[in-house]
C-alpha cells in the first residue's frame, strides 16, 4: 500500500472487494458523509475519486472504506508512470486468474449435480448424497465471496446484490440439508423430476442442490466475463501507459549517458536514433527527420521536423538522428496528460449513471420485501416447497447486476476506443452534451483551414525577378505572408541570406514593407499601403485584385520604383476533409457556423466553399466569447471547435468545447474533448463516438430495467425455477457487457 500521509485536495484510491455497483454506492455514501468531502466511486474502474477540503488524510479515507467492509489496495493517484513498477499492472490479471480458477473448479463440481437433477434416468441409488458432496464446496467455497460481502454489509445494516445471491443459494442449500437429514429426501431410491416452474412437492422429499450449485456457477461466470471485459476495455489505457520509453541517451558534459527515463531533467538534451521512440516532449536542437505520430494521433503520415520544431514523447523517429532538448518530463508530458484525461473520463459518472445508482440503492431492499411477500402468499395458497421455490427465484433473478454494469462498462469501452483514435473525452457528463448540442461554431484558421498562408498565384507569372527582389525584402520579417513569399522563392530556386536584408528596411504593421533592393526602391503591401505612398495602380492590376478577392485570396502588390510590377495572391487553404466534415455535421442534425477574424468578403467566400450559410466575420478574440453567448441566449446549445489562444475563452463558454490537438495548451485545457488529429473529421468522430456510447448506455439500461420488470413477476407467480432464474440473470449481465464491447468496433468516418 502506498504511504499514508496527508494528501492534496484530490485523491484516488484503488478499492478491492467490490462485487457490484451497489457496493460502490455504499462506499460512496459513507465517504460523502465525511464533512467537506466529495467522493465518487466507480465500480467499473474500481476507484474512488475524492475531493476534500477539510483536515482528513489518507488514513481517514482508508478507515472509512474498511469499515464499510472493503479494502484499499493502493493510492491510485501515486501510481508509477512506469507500468513495470506499477503493482496494479498485473493485479487485475491476477484477480482474473483467481476468478477463472474458482469458476472452473465450481463448474466441474456443479455439472454432475445439475445433470443428475435434470435427467431422472441418471438418478441412481443415493445420488442425492453424491450431489450433496459435490454441491457443498461449490456453495460454501465457490460462493464464499458473495457470502462474505453479504455478511459484512448486513453487519452495517445495508444490502447489496451479493445479499440476494447469498440468501438465495444458502436458503436452497439449508433447505436441502433439512430434507436430506430430517426428511425423507435422503432415502434409498429417492427421485424427483426437473421442472422449469415451481411444483407442489413436500418439503421433506425435495432438494435444491442443483439450484445453489447452478446459480453459483452462473453468477461466477457472469463475474468472470465482466472482469475480463474490464481487462479488455482497459487495454487502451494500459497501452497508453506502456508507450513511454524506459531508458534515454542523455547528453551530459559532452558525453552520451544511458539513464532511466525518470532521471532525465527538464532542459537536458537527449539523443533519439532512427527507429527509436522519442523519450519525452521537447524541441529539436539538431538534426532533420520525420516523426511518426500515429500512436498518439491516429495519423499515418509522418511529420517532418527540423531544428526548432516541437516533438512529443512516445512518438517514433523514422530516419534521422535527432538531438532534442526536454521541455517536459514525467507527469507533465503530453502522454501523461492524455493518460490522466482518459482515466478521468472512465472514472466519472454521467448523469444517467447517477440515476441508475439511486435506483440500485433502493432496489435490493425492495426485492427482499417482494421475496418475503411471495413466500407468505404462496404459503397461504400452496405448499411450503412452492412458496420457498418462488421466493428464492425472486431473490436470484432480481439481482440488478446488469443495471450496475450498464453505464460503466459502456463508458470504459467507449473512452478507451476514443483514446485509440486520438479522441480524448474529459468526463462522462460530456456524453450528454454531445447529444444535446444543436449548433457547431467553427474557428476558421487552423480548424477548417491549414493555418499556414501559401502563395497560390503570381501576376504576371513571368515576374520571377520581382519575386527575387521582394523575397529579399521579406526576409527581414516574420509575418506569415513574408514567410510564404520566402517559401515560394525557395521552391523556384532563389537562395537568400540574412546579409541581403536592406539597410533601410522598414516594416509598417498592417500595411507592408519598404526597402532598397539591388539599388531599387521596393514596396510590398496591400492596396491601401501602396496607394498611400503615391503609387498608381493600373486597371489591369485592379482587375487582378478583384479576381483575387473573388477567389478568397489575400492580395499583395509589389511596386518597384513607384510602379506596380506584380500581384501575389495568398490563401490559407481549406483542409482536405473540411467540406466533407461540414456535410456530415449537417447529416447529424447540427447547424454549422463559421467564426473568424477575417474580413467579410473572404469569410463568406470560405463559408460558401464549405456550404456554411451563417458566417460571423471580423471578430476579435473577446468577441468570440460573445458570439457563443449570443447563440446560447437564443436558446441554442453550442459546440465550439477551435485551436488557438484566441479560441480558449469561447471553447470554455460553449456547452461543448472541442480543441484541435495541434492547437495551444490553453485551448486544450479549456476543452471538453481534445482531438489529437488536426483533421476536422476527428471532431465528427468524437461526436459520433460520444453519441454511440450514450446510445449504448441507454440500450443497456433499457435491457436491465426491462429484464427485472418482466422477470420478477414471472418468478413471483412460480413460472421460473431458481436455477433457470440464476442462468437468466447471468445472461442479462453478459448481454450488457457484450453490448458495450461492440463499441470497440467503432470506426472513424475516413477509415478505409
Amino acid at each position: 500500500m502506498a504511504d499514508i500521509e496527508s494528501i492534496s485536495e484530490n485523491l484516488e484510491l484503488k478499492i478491492g472487494g467490490m462485487s457490484c455497483a451497489a457496493c460502490a454506492a455504499h462506499i460512496e455514501k459513507d465517504l460523502n458523509k465525511m464533512p467537506g468531502v466529495s467522493a465518487s466511486v466507480n465500480y467499473a474502474t474500481e476507484k474512488a475519486t475524492i475531493t476534500k477540503s477539510g483536515n482528513f488524510g489518507v488514513k481517514d479515507f482508508i478507515k472509512t472504506v474498511e469499515n464499510a467492509g472493503y479494502q484499499v489496495i493502493k493510492r491510485a493517484d501515486t501510481e508509477s508512470e512506469n507500468t513495470e513498477n506499477n503493482p496494479d499492472s498485473n493485479g487485475i490479471e491476477g484477480e482474473l486468474s483467481a476468478l477463472r480458477k474458482r469458476l472452473l473448479i465450481c463448474a466441474i463440481l456443479a455439472a454432475p449435480v445439475i445433470l443428475l437433477a435434470m435427467i431422472p434416468p441418471l438418478q441412481f441409488n443415493y445420488w442425492q448424497w453424491v450431489s450433496l458432496a459435490l454441491a457443498t464446496p461449490v456453495t460454501l467455497w465457490g460462493a464464499y465471496p458473495f457470502h462474505r460481502a453479504a455478511f459484512l454489509n448486513i453487519k452495517r445494516g445495508v444490502t447489496t446484490m451479493d445479499t440476494l445471491i447469498s440468501l438465495g443459494t444458502l436458503a436452497a442449500f439449508i433447505w436441502s440439508l433439512f430434507a436430506l437429514f430430517l426428511g425423507d429426501a435422503g432415502m434409498r431410491g429417492m427421485t424427483h423430476d426437473f421442472q422449469l416452474i415451481a411444483h407442489p412437492k413436500e418439503a421433506g422429499s425435495h432438494i435444491y442442490l442443483e439450484v445453489c450449485s447452478g446459480v453459483t456457477v452462473f453468477i461466477l461466470a457472469g463475474r468472470y466475463f465482466e472482469k475480463r471485459a474490464k481487462v479488455r476495455s482497459g487495454n487502451a489505457l494500459r497501452a497508453l501507459a506502456k508507450m513511454g520509453v524506459k531508458e534515454v541517451t542523455a547528453v551530459r558534459e559532452g558525453r552520451q549517458v544511458k539513464i532511466p527515463i525518470n532521471e532525465l531533467k527538464k532542459g537536458e538534451e537527449f539523443i533519439t536514433l532512427p527507429g527509436e521512440k522519442i523519450a519525452t516532449d521537447g524541441v529539436v536542437v539538431s538534426g532533420i527527420s520525420a516523426v511518426d505520430n500515429s500512436l498518439l494521433t491516429g495519423e499515418s503520415m509522418p511529420v517532418e521536423v527540423r531544428v526548432g520544431d516541437q516533438v512529443t514523447g512516445a512518438t517514433i523517429n523514422t530516419y534521422g538522428h535527432l538531438v532534442v532538448r526536454a521541455t517536459e518530463v514525467g507527469a507533465n508530458t503530453q502522454l501523461a496528460q492524455i493518460t490522466r484525461l482518459v482515466e478521468q473520463a472512465q472514472s466519472g459518472k454521467a448523469p444517467i449513471q447517477r440515476l441508475a445508482d439511486r435506483i440500485s440503492a433502493i432496489f435490493v431492499p425492495a426485492v427482499i420485501t417482494i421475496s418475503l411477500l411471495t413466500f407468505v402468499v404462496w404459503l397461504l395458497i400452496a405448499t411450503p416447497v412452492t412458496a420457498f421455490t418462488c421466493a428464492v427465484a425472486v431473490l436470484i433473478i432480481a439481482c440488478p447486476c446488469a443495471l450496475g454494469l450498464a453505464t460503466p462498462t459502456a463508458l470504459l469501452v467507449g473512452t478507451g476506443r476514443g483514446a485509440e483514435l486520438g479522441i480524448l473525452i474529459k468526463g462522462a457528463e460530456i456524453l450528454e452534451s454531445t447529444r444535446q448540442v444543436d449548433t457547431v461554431i467553427l474557428d476558421k484558421t487552423g480548424t477548417v483551414t491549414g493555418g499556414n498562408m501559401e502563395m497560390v498565384s503570381i501576376f504576371p507569372e513571368e515576374e520571377v525577378s520581382v519575386l527575387h527582389q521582394v523575397a529579399i525584402l521579406e526576409s527581414g520579417s516574420e509575418h506569415p505572408i513574408s514567410q510564404a513569399i520566402i517559401r515560394a522563392a525557395s521552391q523556384k530556386g532563389i537562395t537568400l541570406n540574412s546579409a541581403q536584408i536592406p539597410a533601410d528596411f522598414r516594416n509598417y504593421p498592417g500595411g507592408g514593407l519598404s526597402g532598397t533592393v539591388e539599388g531599387k526602391a521596393v514596396l510590398a503591401g496591400n492596396r491601401s499601403f501602396i496607394e498611400e505612398r503615391g503609387v498608381g495602380i493600373a486597371p489591369q492590376m485592379l482587375a487582378v485584385l478583384n479576381e483575387c478577392s473573388r477567389r478568397c485570396e489575400t492580395a499583395i502588390l509589389v511596386a518597384v520604383d513607384k510602379q506596380v510590377k506584380a500581384v501575389f495572391g495568398f490563401a490559407d487553404r481549406l483542409k482536405e476533409n473540411s467540406a466533407q466534415a461540414i456535410e456530415i455535421l449537417k447529416d447529424l442534425g447540427l447547424k454549422p457556423v463559421l467564426l473568424t477574424g477575417d474580413g467579410q468578403e473572404i469569410a463568406h467566400q470560405v463559408g460558401k466553399k464549405l456550404g456554411i450559410t451563417e458566417v460571423i466575420a471580423q471578430v476579435k478574440p473577446k468577441d468570440k466569447v460573445e458570439a457563443v453567448f449570443a447563440k446560447q441566449r437564443q436558446g441554442a446549445l453550442v459546440a465550439m471547435i477551435g485551436d488557438g489562444v484566441n479560441d480558449a475563452a469561447a471553447i470554455a463558454q460553449a456547452d461543448l468545447g472541442i480543441a484541435m490537438g495541434s492547437g495551444t495548451d490553453v485551448a486544450i485545457q479549456a476543452a471538453d474533448i481534445t482531438l489529437m488529429r488536426s483533421d476536422l473529421l476527428a471532431a465528427i468522430d468524437a461526436i459520433r463516438l460520444s453519441r454511440r456510447t450514450l446510445k449504448t448506455i441507454k440500450s443497456n439500461l433499457f435491457w436491465a430495467f426491462a429484464y427485472n420488470v418482466a422477470a420478477i413477476p414471472l418468478a413471483a407467480v412460480g413460472l421460473l425455477n431458481p436455477m433457470l432464474a440464476g442462468a437468466t440473470m447471468a445472461c442479462s449481465s453478459l448481454f450488457v457487457v457484450g453490448n458495450s464491447l461492440r463499441l470497440r468496433s467503432f470506426q472513424p468516418v475516413n477509415a478505409g
